[in-house]
């Protein structure tokens, strides 16, 4: 049951001339996107770049005088340890960080954050961050459900600012909302920058809607997407997908797998597996059709009706969710209280409307389902 320390042990002493970037890499550096490099890492408008081990340090650094500096951010608690993990490894000590950007408008409901790692043989590795721990990053990703989000449009205007930079070779990726952000990127993009990407790495990331699948541009990309997902998937298999995926085995069960720390990998792949789990196709079928049955304008006041409600709450946190927690499920039943009665009627019907997708999906769940 290998992951990704073990994998950082077996390979770090090996350049990427010798073994060539692939899956495994993919899902340890497209994580870099989550760790919290305000401050540290150069931004698109600065000159230079840092390598990772210059970062590992500056990150220990403060981690050492704060040990607690991180706790609202870190997405993983096992970050720091695999920072320096990579950071003291020849593999990927010398990779440079640059162009690091991370933006949080709750007014504009906007959560983006990318940054791009160099050295990965003779291609460049845009990474785009998945949903962290605001408010707002879900409060995006719920809108995912029903129009294009502003995180999208980041991601296509960062994609052309860094092909502007950099020469050669571009390879996109990303976990959840990043694996989303990497393939909308490349599909709606300059077509003269599309041709220069080589691949562009989708871990368990939620797909789209029809007509993003049926564009030109994802037409164009579409063989080199490559996705994955753990036997679990949940988010991953959320809205449509068009692309071929491969499973990859997971030691975690239900949305614990989301968590790449869970993924298993050889030597120098993912551990791959024929298909999911019948739990997973029996969420995926319920929740498709849940939402293919709500109206999007439906969708939309539900979102926008929950996410009032959480905000109560009065944290931008979904970590703090849990700090205070009497006081805030006080605010938040009185904030449930006073919405209006359509508000309230459409909460309802929504949620009724889920578990009658459940219920006309449950067959999924019997030996032998397809």
């Amino acid at each position: 049951m290998a992951g990704i320390f073990d994998y950082v042990h077996w390979r770090g002493d090996l350049s990427f001339q010798t073994v060539p970037f692939n899956p495994a890499d993919n899902i340890i550096l497209t994580h870099i996107s989550y760790f919290p490099f305000d401050h540290v890492v150069p931004g698109p408008g600065a000159k230079g770049s840092l390598t990772i081990a210059a970062a590992a340090q500056k990150i220990s650094n403060i981690l050492k005088k704060r040990p607690d500096a991180f706790d609202d951010v870190l997405v993983c608690r096992e970050d720091p340890a695999l920072l320096a993990a990579l950071g003291s490894s020849g593999r990927y000590g010398n990779l440079k960080l640059h162009a690091y950007v991370n933006q949080i408008d709750p007014e504009t409901e906007k959560q983006f954050s990318a940054l791009t790692i160099a050295g990965c043989g003779k291609m460049s590795l845009i990474c785009y961050r998945g949903t962290d721990n605001t408010m707002v990053g879900w409060k995006e990703d719920f809108n995912m459900s029903f129009t294009e989000i502003p995180a999208q449009r980041e991601a296509v205007l960062y994609l052309e600012k860094m092909a502007a930079k950099i020469r050669g070779p571009l390879c996109l990726g990303g976990h959840s909302k990043g694996g989303n952000l990497a393939v909308y990127a490349a599909a709606f993009c300059d077509a003269r920058i599309r041709r220069r990407i080589r691949a562009v790495y989708s871990n368990d990331a939620p797909g789209f809607t029809r007509a993003v699948l049926e564009s030109p541009g994802f037409l164009a990309v579409k063989d080199r997407i490559l996705s994955f997902v753990p036997q679990s998937s949940i988010v991953g298999m959320l809205f449509e997908h068009d692309e071929n995926y491969t499973v990859v085995k997971s030691n975690q069960t239900g949305f614990m797998q989301h968590d790449v720390f869970s993924w298993e990998l050889d030597r120098d792949d993912v551990v791959r597996v024929k298909e999911m789990n019948q739990k997973s196709a029996f969420l995926n079928r319920t929740l498709k059709d849940w939402i293919n049955g709500l109206e999007k304008e439906q969708r939309r006041r539900f979102v926008d009706a929950l996410y009032e409600i959480l905000s109560s709450a009065e944290t931008n946190s979904i970590r703090k969710l849990g700090n205070g927690w009497y006081k805030k499920v006080s605010r938040i039943i009185q904030a449930y209280n006073g919405i209006d009665d359509a508000t309230k009627k459409l909460i309802t019907q929504t949620i009724s409307a889920f578990f009658k997708a459940a219920r006309d999906n449950i067959t999924t769940l019997l030996p032998g389902s397809p």
